[in-house]
C-alpha cells in the first residue's frame, strides 16, 4: 500500500473512532475543532486521489451526486410489521388494558404455561430501515417498502451520523443485517422547520414526516443537511460474531458494534419485566410523565418476549410476530365543531357516517373529516350537526369522534302549552297559542339517522341482523362500489392487470364505459381513446373555463385516412387485460371482492376445492369446517355465491374468456368436514359436536336419514322442514356425491404433490433462476406452505447463493436442505 493510501486508511479509521466515541460512548477524546481539521484533510486527499476513497469514509456523510431513482431491494428476511394494541381511557382517566392482557394470555398459552420475561422499548415515530454489513462495512440500506421489497437508500443512510460505516470491536460478524428506526429528534425538527420558513419553503407537519421526506431524497446532500438519528431494535440475520440467547443481549451486542446515540443511551438499556402488570405500570408512567420530556417523538412502546428461543417457538402470523406487540398510546385529542354529517360508500357497500368538521390540528395533521363508524356509534355518542366534539386520531392515523361536549350543544327556545298542570311540547304543524307564556330549550338539530337509500345509486341501504354496519344493496350497480371493486379486481394481488391502474378505472367508470368486471375484457382501442380524450377535455375545461377543442396530446398517436390509429399506451392496457385471462384460482377468488375473503382465505378455498365450479357450489357448513374459515366467513362466501346477480357476473367473466386455473386438491374437505363438524355448523341450528355425532348415528349415518327419518328429535325435524334448510341438505348430499374423498383427492394428485402437500418450506438466499415469489407460488400450488423462519417444524429449506443464518439454523436442526434444482425435481 502506498503512503497516501495508508494515510487515507489511517484518517478514515481515526475519524470513525472519534465519531463512535462521540455518538455511542458519549465520551469524545478530541475537541470538535480537531475532528473538523482531520475531516478536511481527508476530504482534500480524496479529492486528489478519488480512486483511493474507502467505502467506510466519513466524508460520505456529506452526501453524493443525486440519483435518478431508487433501486428495488428484495428483503431476504421479510420486514414484518407489528400488531397494535390500544389502552383507551374512560371519562375518569382509567386505562382499559384488556388488549394487552389478551396478548399476555396468548403468549402464556402458546408457551404451555411457561412464564415469559418481557422487555420494552419506545415505539419511535419514525421510518423502519434495514442495514446490511458485509465484513464489517455497510453494504446496503433499504426501506421496509411492502415488507418484501423496499428501496435502496444506501447513500442517504450513510449521511446519518450515528450509523457506523464500519463496525467497531473485535467480534465482528462476516454478515449482519440490523433493523431499526430512522427518526428526527425534536430539537432537530424545530431547527429544520425554522430553516424551511426562513427560506420560504414548506414546513413539515411532524418529525416523522420530516424524517421520511429527508430519507427519500434522491439527492443525498439534502439528506445530509437534515439531522437524522438511528435506533437499532433487532438483528434479522447474522453469520459469525457473537451468539446470544435474549433480545437484551442482542441489543447490547449492537452497542459494542458501534450502534447508539448519546441521547438514546438510556433507551438501549431495555426494561425487563416478568409480570404484565409491571409492563402496564411502565406504560402508564411513560405516557403520563416521561413522554413530554423525551428528546424524540414516540407513539407508544413495543413489548417483546426477551428469550430468543421462546420467540422462535411462538413464531409468526402472516405479517407480524406473535412474540411482540406495539402498545400504542391514546391518541392526541382536540375540540372542533361538526358542520355536517355525510355518508361514504365503501368497496363492499359499507355505509359509514362521516362527520365534516371545522378544520382542527390533531396529532401533527389538520383534520377536516372524522369517522363515526356506524349508526350504533352515532346513536350511542349522540353526535349531531353543530355539536362541539372531541376528535382524536385513532392509532394516530384515522381521525374519529370520541365524544360530544353536551354543554356546548346549540339549543333553541320552543314554546310549550300548559294544560291541567302538565306541560306538552307544541307540535310544529298544528301549534295553537299556548295557554301560558312558557318556553323550554331543546336541541337545535335532531338525532342523526342513516339515509334509507344510497346517495350514489339510490339503492336501498340494508343492515343484516347482528351486524353493526349497514350496506348499500346496489353492488356493482353502485358507482361508488363499482370503481373500488374494479380497482381491487385489477390490482396486483388479484387479477394483476398490468397498465390498468386506479386513474384509468375511475375514468372508465365516471364515463359509464365499464359497469361490470366482464366489461374490462370487452374494451377496445376506440373505447380507451374515447376515455382518454374525454378525460383530457374535462381537464382542459376545468383549467380554461370553456369547452374549446383540446389538441391531442397522445404523442404516439398518428392519423391515417382521417382516423386515429391505436396508441402504444392503449395497446399495453389491452395486452395486460389479455394476459390476465388465466389467473390462478386463488387470485380470481380474491379479485371478486367477497366480504371477509382475503388472500389467505382465497388460497384455502383454491386448495380445498381445486376448481371454480366446486367453490361456487360449496355449502356453507362445509366451508365453515375448513382451516382458518369460521362461520362468519363461510356465511359471507355462501351468501355471495347464492345470489343470482353474482353468479351471472361470474358467468359473464367466463363468457368473456376468463378461465381460472384448476389445481390439485391439497386440503380435501373430507379431511375436515366430518359429519359431526358440519352438522354443528348448520345455520340456524345450534348443537355441539358431541350431540351432532349422536344425531348422525340416529340418522343411520346418512344425509338421507337426516332428511327423512321421523324418529329424530323434534327440534331437528322443525329445522329441516324449513324450505331453505331442506334445500341445504339436498345441496350437501349432492356435494358429497360429487366431491372426492380424502384418499381419492390424494390419488388424483401426482406423486410429487403428495410429497409436497402439507410440508413447510423456507426460502433463503438468491436462487439461480427463480424469483422468491415464483418459488413460493410453485410450492403453494403443489400444496406446500412457505414460512419466513426456520424451526423444528420446517420440512425443507431451499437455499440459494449467499444463504444466511436460516441455512445455519437448518443445519443445526437437521432440516433437509434443497437446491433450486432439487426443489424443481420435487415439484416435478
Amino acid at each position: 500500500m502506498n503512503p497516501t493510501a495508508q494515510h487515507i486508511r489511517r484518517l478514515t479509521d481515526l475519524l470513525n473512532r472519534y465519531a463512535y466515541e462521540y455518538y455511542t460512548l458519549d465520551a469524545p477524546s478530541v475537541p470538535d475543532a480537531e475532528y473538523d481539521k482531520l475531516f478536511r484533510e481527508l476530504e482534500a486527499l480524496e479529492l486528489n486521489h478519488p480512486e483511493l476513497k474507502l467505502p467506510d469514509s466519513p466524508t460520505q456523510r456529506a452526501g453524493t451526486e443525486p440519483l435518478t431513482a431508487f433501486a428495488e431491494v428484495h428483503h431476504e428476511v421479510p420486514m414484518l410489521s407489528l400488531t397494535n394494541a390500544f389502552s383507551p381511557r374512560n371519562e375518569n382517566g382509567v386505562f382499559d388494558h384488556s388488549e394487552m392482557y389478551a396478548f399476555d394470555e396468548r403468549i402464556r398459552n402458546s408457551l404451555n404455561g411457561e412464564k415469559p420475561q418481557y422487555v420494552i422499548e419506545p415505539k419511535f415515530d419514525g421510518l423502519a430501515i434495514s442495514l446490511l454489513y458485509r465484513d464489517g462495512v455497510l453494504a446496503q440500506a433499504a426501506t421496509r417498502g411492502d415488507g418484501t421489497t423496499g428501496e435502496d437508500v444506501t447513500q442517504n443512510v450513510k449521511t446519518v451520523a450515528n450509523i457506523p460505516l464500519r463496525l467497531h470491536g473485535d467480534n465482528i460478524p462476516k454478515l449482519i443485517e440490523v433493523r431499526g428506526e430512522i427518526l428526527m429528534l425534536k430539537a432537530d425538527f424545530i431547527t429544520l422547520n425554522q430553516h424551511q420558513t426562513e427560506n420560504g419553503q414548506k414546513t413539515f407537519a411532524n418529525p416523522r414526516n420530516a424524517a421520511a421526506g429527508s430519507l427519500r431524497q434522491l439527492d443525498s446532500r439534502i439528506t445530509a443537511k437534515r439531522k437524522l438519528t438511528f435506533f437499532p431494535y433487532s438483528i434479522a440475520q447474522q453469520q459469525g460474531g457473537k451468539e446470544f440467547t435474549t433480545h437484551t443481549e442482542e441489543i447490547d451486542y449492537l452497542t459494542t458494534l458501534g450502534f447508539g446515540h448519546k441521547k438514546l443511551k438510556n433507551i438501549l438499556k431495555l426494561n425487563k419485566f416478568k409480570d404484565i402488570n409491571d409492563v402496564l405500570k411502565r406504560y402508564e408512567k411513560m405516557y403520563e410523565e416521561e413522554r413530554p420530556s423525551l428528546p424524540y417523538e414516540i407513539d407508544g412502546m413495543v413489548v417483546k418476549v426477551n428469550s430468543l428461543a421462546q420467540q422462535r417457538e411462538l413464531g409468526f402470523i402472516s405479517r407480524a410476530p406473535r412474540w411482540a406487540i406495539a402498545h400504542k398510546f391514546p391518541a392526541e385529542e382536540a375540540l372542533t365543531v361538526v358542520e355536517a354529517i355525510d355518508v361514504q360508500i365503501g368497496r363492499t357497500g359499507a355505509v359509514t357516517p362521516v362527520a365534516r368538521l371545522q378544520p382542527v390540528f390533531v396529532g401533527g395533521v389538520t383534520v377536516t373529516n372524522a369517522t363515526l363508524h356506524n349508526q350504533d356509534e352515532v346513536s350511542r355518542k349522540d353526535v349531531r350537526v353543530g355539536d362541539t366534539v372531541v376528535v382524536r386520531r385513532a392509532g394516530d392515523v384515522i381521525p374519529e369522534v370520541v365524544r360530544v361536549i353536551f354543554e356546548r350543544r346549540p339549543m333553541q327556545e320552543t314554546a310549550v302549552a300548559v294544560s291541567d298542570g302538565l306541560k306538552h311540547q307544541q307540535d310544529d304543524l298544528f301549534a295553537e297559542t299556548p295557554s301560558a307564556n312558557q318556553t323550554q330549550s331543546v336541541p337545535l338539530h335532531k338525532p342523526y339517522r342513516l339515509p334509507t337509500h344510497c346517495p350514489i345509486c339510490r339503492s336501498e341501504i340494508e343492515r343484516e341482523e347482528g351486524e353493526a354496519v349497514a350496506r348499500c344493496s346496489g353492488g356493482m350497480l353502485c358507482q361508488a362500489q363499482r370503481a373500488q371493486g374494479l380497482i381491487h379486481f385489477a390490482s396486483r394481488k388479484a387479477m394483476d392487470i398490468d397498465g390498468l391502474g386506479q386513474k384509468q378505472i375511475e375514468q372508465l367508470v365516471a364515463q359509464d364505459l365499464v359497469r361490470h368486471f366482464a366489461d374490462l375484457y370487452r374494451l377496445d382501442i376506440p373505447t380507451l381513446q374515447k376515455m382518454k380524450e374525454t378525460a383530457d377535455k374535462g381537464s382542459s375545461e376545468n383549467e380554461n373555463g370553456d369547452a374549446e377543442t383540446v389538441a391531442d396530446d397522445l404523442s404516439e398517436s398518428n392519423t391515417q385516412n382521417g382516423k386515429k390509429q391505436p396508441t402504444k399506451w392503449a395497446e399495453n392496457i389491452l395486452a395486460g387485460i389479455e394476459a390476465s385471462k388465466t389467473p390462478e384460482l386463488a387470485r380470481f377468488l380474491f379479485a371478486l371482492g367477497i366480504r371477509h375473503v382475503g388472500e389467505r382465505t382465497a388460497k384455502t378455498l383454491a386448495q380445498a376445492f381445486g376448481s371454480l365450479e366446486h367453490v361456487r357450489r360449496a355449502p356453507e357448513p362445509i366451508l365453515a369446517c375448513l382451516p382458518d374459515i369460521g362461520t362468519v366467513v363461510a356465511r359471507s362466501i355462501a351468501h355471495f355465491f347464492a345470489q343470482d346477480a353474482q353468479q351471472a357476473m361470474i358467468d359473464e367473466l367466463l363468457a368473456a374468456g376468463v378461465a381460472p386455473q384448476t389445481q390439485a386438491v391439497t386440503i380435501p374437505p373430507a379431511r375436515h368436514a366430518e359429519p359431526q363438524r358440519w352438522i354443528a355448523r348448520l345455520p340456524g341450528f345450534k348443537i355441539s359436536e358431541n350431540k351432532a355425532q349422536a344425531l348422525w348415528e340416529l340418522a343411520g349415518k346418512s344425509i338421507e336419514g337426516l332428511q327423512t327419518d321421523k324418529a329424530l328429535p323434534a327440534d331437528w325435524q322443525t329445522w329441516r322442514s324449513e324450505t331453505q334448510n331442506t334445500a341445504l341438505l339436498e345441496n350437501l348430499k349432492t356435494f358429497f356425491a360429487q366431491m372426492p374423498s380424502e384418499d381419492e383427492a390424494v390419488q388424483r394428485s401426482d406423486g410429487i404433490n403428495k410429497a409436497v402437500a402439507g410440508k413447510t418450506f423456507v426460502l433463503t438466499g438468491t436462487l439461480p433462476t427463480l424469483k422468491r415469489d415464483q418459488a413460493q407460488a410453485l410450492i403453494e400450488a403443489a400444496g406446500g406452505k412457505v414460512s419466513g423462519s426456520v424451526s423444528k417444524k420446517t420440512d425443507y429449506v431451499v437455499a440459494g447463493e449467499a444463504a444466511g443464518s436460516k441455512l445455519e439454523k437448518a443445519n443445526a436442526l437437521g432440516v433437509s436442505v434443497l437446491s433450486e434444482a432439487e426443489l424443481l425435481t420435487l415439484l416435478g
